[in-house]
């Protein structure tokens, strides 16, 4: 069967993703004397994703007895939480770190190169700009904006650093002229202004200078690099990409009930939830709890067709529902991108249902369309109007309902209201369907 066979083309897809592509894509070593050096990068926006690369790659250098790690840092910033979850590694490290800030470390960046032992910076470099914007461009509240401060202000002191530029950083309010910060702007700082605040122990060209001033010129260098399993969690992890793959997932298999077989569409839906719960596995957020209950979801809507009362497809939504939220790493993220994913599917559906009908797909196999139709012979009830002027005898009194003899024929009748007693005759005066009346004559 060709739906039997995508299905299978999938599973080993999913198989492939998890379990073929977690090697690094690239670990390269130089030789030296004694000392090893652990060169981890930062890049792009600060995530989930990088978040479980960094927890595999320090745990790695920590294994492996490494007696330095530079974090060369590249990154506009990213999420608030991913950001501290980072610090709060990187912090809880014995082995001596660095920063190496090689373009731009802002907003998160800069957060977490202030948890590192010492910074230095690229003559083109900056760092700061830390304020805490929402996702749709808005400052955030009072309470979240205090927080990130008290942070900054709580990592620069962790290093013996003046916290008044993690501060101001954070918080527009704070006035450095000197520093080319005026009230109402974050403070950035270039490398020279780094250096005279004391925010960073040197300005190198590459990472030899830099090798170089910490004293592992001899060191054994080892760069670490994400695999290939974590580059895609971190796209598909990304708060962008989440409510698109559900959309097309919800999408496909909306499709794919109003069409008949299994067909590409929901190949898709399917593709695309796995992709989903293959971006949170690998980026640590899902365990095997929620990829059951999805299962369980699945398993549920499916004897839905099978078992009448809707019961049991409600559980299965829910089911699925609930694994999507023990995936996600926020809850109110989540809770918009299932919002979008609904409304969009809500409208094809719509679409769907005005132009396809009920009469395609799975709907052939649960909807009686066959009709007793007049035209074919059926009748809901025989319409007697050949006994209009007819008489009769009344066989039981009538009440005014009972029973009559008329034309040898013992029939329900109804009288026009009054009493007629057994014996008497009578005469059918109106037939209205079933129902018909009778007169005393």
């Amino acid at each position: 069967m060709p739906g039997q066979k995508l299905i299978t083309y999938v599973i080993l897809l999913f198989a492939v993703l998890l379990f073929g592509f977690n090697q690094e894509m690239q670990v390269s070593a130089k030789d030296g004397q004694g000392e090893s050096v652990y060169i981890i990068p930062i890049e792009r926006e600060v995530e989930r994703g990088l978040q479980a690369f960094l927890s595999r790659t320090t745990e790695e250098a920590v294994k492996e007895g490494a007696d330095h790690i530079i974090f060369e840092i590249n990154t506009p910033g990213g999420r608030v939480d991913s950001a501290s979850e980072i610090a709060s590694l990187i912090q809880d490290l014995e082995i001596p770190t660095t920063s190496f800030v090689v373009n731009q470390a802002l907003s998160a960046g800069s957060y977490i190169a202030l948890n590192t032992d010492s910074i230095y910076m690229k003559p083109q470099a900056t760092m700061g700009a830390s304020g805490v914007i929402n996702s749709d461009g808005t400052a955030a509240d009072q309470k979240a904006q205090s927080a990130w401060i008290a942070a900054m202000k709580s990592a620069a002191e962790s290093k013996g650093r003046d916290p008044l530029y993690a501060v101001a950083m954070a918080d527009k309010s704070v006035d450095l002229p000197e520093l080319n910060a005026g009230e109402g702007e974050f403070l950035t700082l270039d490398p020279s202004s780094a250096l005279e605040v004391g925010y960073s122990e040197g300005t190198v060209d590459d990472r030899v200078e830099l090798l170089n001033e910490l004293g592992l010129a001899n060191a054994t260098v080892v760069e670490k690099e994400a695999t290939l399993a974590e580059e895609i969690a971190r796209f598909l992890t990304n708060p962008v990409v989440i409510p698109i793959l559900l959309s097309i997932a919800s999408i496909g298999l909306v499709i794919e009930v109003f069409s008949p077989g299994f067909g590409i569409p929901g190949i898709m839906g399917l593709i695309s939830l796995i992709l989903f719960f293959y971006g949170h596995i690998v980026a640590g957020l899902a365990g095997m709890e929620a990829i059951v209950l999805l299962i369980l979801g699945v398993v549920l809507i499916i004897a839905e067709f099978f078992v009448p009362g809707g019961i049991v497809g409600v559980l299965g939504i829910g089911a699925i529902i609930v694994s999507l939220f023990m995936s996600g790493y926020d809850l109110g993220h989540m809770s918009m991108s299932i919002g979008i994913a609904f409304l969009v599917t809500l409208i094809i559906a719509v679409i769907l249902f005005r132009r396809i009908g009920m009469d395609k797909g799975v709907f052939r196999h649960i909807i009686l369309k066959e009709q007793t139709t007049s035209e074919q012979g059926y009748v809901s009830a025989e319409n007697r109007l050949d006994l209009i002027g007819s008489a009769g005898i009344v066989v039981t009194p009538l009440r005014p309902a009972g029973t009559a003899m008329i034309d040898q024929e013992r029939l329900d009748v109804v009288s026009e209201g009054g009493f007629i007693d057994e014996g008497q005759q009578i005469k059918v005066v109106k037939v209205e369907g079933v129902r018909i009346v009778v007169r005393k004559i």
